[in-house]
């Protein structure tokens, strides 16, 4: 495995149902996948807010490479 692949590995999470989420889209952040504020200091890209359409565990992406966002489409693996 390449350090590619392992250092961006998809983040497994549980998503809540209609609940409000903020996936971090810069890599600055300390608690991938999800947005810490980071990317306001670092001058990078906001987070992309999106609500869960049902409860679900997900794979969400933290290569930031994903055609999917924010949901892991094995693009780090590349």
């Amino acid at each position: 495995m390449s350090e590619m692949n392992s250092k961006f590995s998809p983040i497994a999470v549980e998503l809540e149902k209609d609940k409000k989420y903020k996936w971090c889209t810069c890599s600055h952040s300390n608690v991938q996948p999800f947005c810490d504020g980071s990317h306001k200091a670092e001058n990078a890209s906001p987070p992309m807010v999106f609500i869960a359409e049902e409860d679900k565990r997900a794979h969400l992406c933290t290569c930031k490479l994903t055609k999917n966002p924010p949901y892991c489409d094995g693009t780090h693996k590349l």
